[in-house]
């Protein structure tokens, strides 16, 4: 399972995932730089969401036209919370990010079913787990078996513990993001060590 940590300029942190083979998750709403890691593509929707901002198309097409061609995958714009505004808007955005070559994440949200996103996903479209904390938690076994049923990329947002990274393996993702890493290299051992004994566990089972 592929860990990402959100984009940070700190030397030290960025020393402590480079050790143990992290990759970043570069974000429209910060600094465009992949401090020479292999990296992912968010379109800064949940920052924008935290922060009571209106999504910035532009800054994401600047990250789009800077670092698009080199992405491991795209998160392609969503709106957090309200699932039917956000197939709306992903549904505008996808011919503008498919150009860039990369493979397009489409950000579940809460009430979403497989349903609203099927024919994204039989067209080649990976799925992002967004959403409330409390959505993620319920629904992250039944969109990774969902996923696998169908050989698609399955990735869940905002992972920063030991036990979310648990949830992930039984579902079966291919990988995660977190913040905590990204901020303080102290957080990263635990979840690394999780991360790799769960790699072990699979391994033998």
């Amino acid at each position: 399972m592929i860990a990402y940590a959100s984009r940070t300029g700190t030397r030290r942190n960025l020393a402590a995932l480079r050790s143990r083979r992290w990759r970043l998750l570069v974000s429209a709403t910060g600094a465009h730089r992949t401090e020479g890691f292999g990296y992912a593509i968010d379109n800064g929707a949940w920052t924008a969401h935290q922060r009571g901002v209106r999504f910035d198309g532009g800054r994401f097409v600047a990250l789009l036209d800077k670092l698009g061609r080199g992405a491991d995958w795209i998160v392609v714009p969503d709106v957090v919370g309200h699932a039917r505004a956000s197939l709306r808007l992903s549904a505008r955005w996808l011919a503008r990010v498919e150009p860039y070559g990369a493979p397009m994440l489409i950000a579940v949200q809460d009430g979403m079913t497989p349903a609203d996103v099927a024919a994204w996903v039989a067209g080649g479209a990976g799925v992002f787990l967004g959403g409330t904390t409390a959505y993620k938690l319920a629904s992250a076994l039944a969109w990774g078996a969902w996923c696998r049923a169908r050989g698609a990329y399955f990735h869940v947002a905002r992972v920063n513990s030991a036990r979310r990274i648990r949830l992930c393996q039984e579902a079966r993702a291919h990988s995660f993001d977190g913040s905590g890493p990204s901020r303080f290299a102290s957080a990263l051992p635990p979840l690394d060590g999780a991360r790799r004994q769960l790699h072990l566990w699979e391994a033998m089972a």
